[in-house]
């Protein structure tokens, strides 16, 4: 694949470390879905890793932790370590919609990442995630690949998940 030339205000994914850091976000970051805010928040840290759209982490005081409820599921980061995930609880107690495994956390990551040690990520595959407004779309492959990233005008690629990269 051909890697795309970052323009003025724009990041290429393929400048990204490996491994991952850890960086402010320096952004506000708003989470919904439809009219209920999950998360809004100017404290953010984002994860750069090569080949992948960064991924936001709000931290906890941040985040409606109420309309979580932990899944069953976890997953496994070569670099951060163990991942819990959480399904989004949504609607009053006579009716509910339930949006399975919409964010994760890493209670108790690896050394090297205690900066996001209880933080919540959040699909945009799943739910509506904002960068100082602007609605982020998906990284390719989104939750079927534990992508977690967030897509906007500034990130180009091209980036794990999209045809091709499998082996990435």
């Amino acid at each position: 694949m051909k890697r795309i030339q970052a323009g003025p205000g724009q990041e290429s994914v393929w400048d990204y470390p490996r491994p991952p850091v850890v960086k402010a976000a320096k952004r506000e970051i708003r989470v919904a879905y439809g009219e209920l805010e999950i998360a809004r928040s100017v404290r953010a840290v984002r994860v750069l890793e090569t080949y992948g759209a960064p991924v936001y982490y709000v931290p906890p005081a941040d985040v409606a932790t109420s309309a979580l409820r932990p899944s069953r599921r976890t997953s496994a980061c070569e670099w951060k370590g163990t991942a819990t995930y959480f399904d989004l609880i949504c609607g009053g107690a006579a009716i509910s919609e339930v949006i399975k495994t919409a964010a994760w956390s890493y209670p108790e990551p690896e050394a090297e990442y205690d900066e996001i040690a209880g933080y919540y990520g959040f699909f945009p595959g799943l739910v509506d995630c904002y960068v100082d407004g602007e609605r982020a779309s998906a990284q390719p492959g989104g939750n079927r690949y534990n992508y977690g990233g967030w897509v906007t005008h500034e990130i180009v690629g091209p980036m794990k998940g999209e045809p091709g990269t499998e082996y990435w």
